[in-house]
This record gives C-alpha cells, structure tokens and sequence, in this order.
C-alpha cells in the first residue's frame, strides 16, 4: 500500500483515545474486562514480561494502556499520589455499570445521583488509580435551567 492509500485515522479508532499508565497493567485488562466489558484487542510485552502496549475496546471506544516505566519517566497514578484525570462513560444502565465495577474492585468516589444537568452520574475510582466517571442520559435540560440549578447548588452549598 502506498502513502497515499494509508488513512491518517485507522480504522475503528477516534479522535481521542486514552492512554493509560497501570501500575500491573496485566491485571487492569483483566479488570476493565470484568468492570466496563472490555474486549482486548491485542497486547505487546518487553524482554521483562511487562506491557510495552495494549488495546482494549470498551463500547465503541479504545483505550490503550502500559505498564509503569520509570526509566521512561512513564508512572501511573498511584505512583503519583493520584490523578487529575476522569474518564467518563456513557452506558445504557449506570445502576447496573456501577455495580458491575465495584464488583470487579472499583471503589466508590461519588455515588450515583440524579445531577442538575439531566444525568445519573456517579464517579468510581479502579484498583489502578484511575477515576471513572460513569453516566446514562436520563432527560434533555436546557441551558438555562442547567444554569439555574447549578447556580442554586453553589447557594446551597455556601449555606451549609
């Protein structure tokens, strides 16, 4: 095939696609398996057994992990103290979803609830240091109440 032939954007693949760091990046496929579904869809190892690259499909969306290198500067986030980063997923029953992940090891970071701007939405954290934000669409909000109630959130939590 020549350059010219060769889409800048594989197939499958989108715009954006988180890349992870795991601390046992091994043992967070086998996770997101059980958690959130995963599929894999292939996995490079080192000379030292750890993964130098691994793709997974959750939905209709890849998510690519490694192992910890330090030598490469490349640390998950337990290795830093945590991570600034969430990674939300939509899914049909978040009920169900959240469940599934706290079976699998996640722990709760804030529970599901019904939120101002029309989702039920709740955020896990995995055994790995990631948080997840997990969320179904339950009604349409205009912009204008989203902003009413969010305003009348920040009241009520400066009153408290």
């Amino acid at each position: 095939m020549n350059q010219a032939q060769v889409k800048p954007i594989p197939e499958g693949m989108h715009t954006l696609t988180p890349h992870l760091v795991c601390a046992g990046a091994a043992d967070a496929i086998e996770f997101y398996k059980k958690a959130f579904g995963a599929t894999e869809g292939g996995r490079m190892a080192g000379a030292d057994g750890k993964l130098m690259h691994a793709m997974l499909q959750i939905g209709d969306s890849h998510l690519m992990l490694v192992d910890e290198f330090p030598e490469w500067g490349s640390f998950g986030p337990k290795s830093l103290k945590g991570s600034p980063v969430t990674i939300h997923m939509y899914v049909n029953d978040v009920d169900a979803a959240f469940a599934r992940a706290l079976d699998a090891g996640a722990t709760v970071a804030m529970p599901l609830q019904d939120m101002f701007w029309g989702d039920r939405y709740g955020v896990l954290q995995d055994p790995f240091g990631h948080n997840w934000s997990l969320a179904t669409h339950v009604r349409d909000v205009s912009p204008e109440e989203m902003h009413k109630a969010a305003m009348q959130g920040c009241v009520d939590a400066s009153q408290t």
